[in-house]
């Protein structure tokens, strides 16, 4: 698997992108000034966007169906993780754009090339908002499991007690 795109991953029988090209910018308004240089001032980051682009051939790899997919799944307005084969993690983001050319075609008038460019827009503010603070969750299930494992010591040592105290 190349990437997963939600529940919609990209292989070569689904829809293997060629070229991947990730844009992020960073916002620098200026404010003109009198005989100096125009002042700028950071005012944090602009929209991060990912572009896929590949080349499908029905006969090796998916087809106009699996184009589809992501058309129906753009058309739920929601947000989805987008994950890399090797485990990129690269935010949530939302499907802007499909776009899908079809060319040299077969006797029935099927393509026999659909060259694609998936356009995807960043929606979340970054990585701690999606997955929150991992220390904090971490540190959070370590007190929970030691609480529970005293909980598990003393309820062994109350039995034991107990089936010691009786005479078998």
């Amino acid at each position: 698997m190349m990437m997963i795109y939600g529940m919609l991953p990209f292989m070569r029988q689904t829809l293997p992108y060629n070229q991947m090209s990730h844009d992020s910018g960073w916002n620098w308004p200026s404010n003109n000034r009198v005989g100096k240089r125009a002042a700028v001032q950071f005012t944090g980051k602009s929209n991060e966007k990912i572009s896929l682009s590949g080349e499908l051939r029905p006969e090796i790899t998916g087809g106009p169906v699996k184009a589809l997919a992501f058309q129906l799944l753009a058309d739920e307005g929601r947000a989805w993780p987008l994950i890399g084969g090797d485990g990129t993690i690269y935010g949530m983001y939302v499907i802007e754009s499909f776009k899908t050319t079809h060319s040299d075609f077969y006797a029935d008038g099927s393509a026999r090339v659909i060259t694609f460019t998936l356009g995807l827009l960043r929606v979340d503010d970054s990585l701690v908002s999606m997955f929150g603070d991992l220390q904090k969750q971490g540190s959070e299930l370590w007190t929970k499991a030691e609480a529970a494992a005293g909980k598990l010591s003393s309820g062994i040592s109350s039995a034991v007690a107990t089936v010691g105290g009786l005479s078998l």
